[in-house]
């Protein structure tokens, strides 16, 4: 298997930093072959702008998602973001791993998520019934590959529990998840945390490598999250609401969003 890992700590000596070679040392371990963009390290630049876009005339407005899609169809993407998109294509499977920061992304992943990412290689590609709505959530490019998030959060397990302050850890992270893994066709994963990571001790810190260890060995084989796809027929078009025979009558949120336990069996 060929694994993309995708880093954003600024701290090589930090927990997240011993986590990852941890995690690139039991992939190779079992022979698959790692590659690594480490954004901090890299000197990623985080945000879109006019840069991005070279052949943009210089009096055009600048409209991000019309201007990616016309660097990327002339090939006039930035050289940095032409090399990870190769990466993408490359891996059969992607790693994204940062820290949980104020509930989300580190700025500098999510630039590199904007910029990569871009409209006719990411998302709104290829043949479909009704074009007008793309072939996103659950189809598109990187469709038959796999993603999965290596997560650390400051705080207790409980605290991301359902009933937790912090709310709950799937729901934290379904953005990513969900709307930007699984909507350019990814099979995600379900994601690897580790809590308390400012307090751990020597046995706290072994016990999350092992479980980071399982997760690699089993890379190949977990069962990933069963979202529904956009375009499966379980959702009205051009509403995109859920049918209104699918989950629970009086259930709302994002669990609406996975597959009936009956069906996904």
């Amino acid at each position: 298997m060929k694994v993309l890992l995708v880093f954003a700590h600024p701290e090589p000596r930090s927990l997240n930093g011993a986590l990852r070679d941890i995690a690139i040392k039991e992939l190779e371990a079992q022979g698959h072959e790692v590659r690594v963009s480490d954004l901090y390290a890299d000197g990623w630049k985080s945000e879109v702008d006019r840069d991005d876009f070279p052949s943009l005339a210089p009096d055009a407005r600048l409209i991000a998602v019309a201007a990616s899609k016309s660097a990327f169809d002339a090939d006039t993407l930035t050289d940095d973001v032409k090399a990870e998109i190769e990466k993408l294509l490359w891996a059969d499977t992607l790693i994204l791993q940062f820290p949980l920061w104020w509930f989300s992304l580190p700025a500098i992943l999510k630039g590199w998520v904007e910029r990569v990412f871009a409209y006719g290689f990411a998302y709104g590609v290829g043949e479909h019934s009704d074009k007008r709505w793309g072939d996103r959530y659950g189809e598109g490019t990187l469709v038959g590959k796999r993603a999965m998030l290596i997560v650390t959060a400051g705080g207790w397990e409980e605290h991301y529990a359902p009933r937790g302050v912090n709310g709950a850890i799937d729901d934290l992270l379904f953005p990513i998840n969900h709307g930007i893994l699984y909507y350019p066709g990814y099979d995600v994963l379900p994601p690897f945390v580790a809590y308390r990571v400012d307090r751990l001790d020597e046995s706290g810190f072994e016990a999350n490598a092992e479980r980071l260890r399982e997760r690699m060995r089993t890379l190949g084989t977990t069962p990933p999250i069963p979202y529904r796809q956009q375009n499966g027929g379980d959702y009205l078009i051009p509403t995109m609401q859920l049918r209104p025979e699918l989950g629970e009558a009086a259930a709302t949120g994002l669990a609406m969003h996975l597959k009936d336990e009956a069906a996904a069996d």
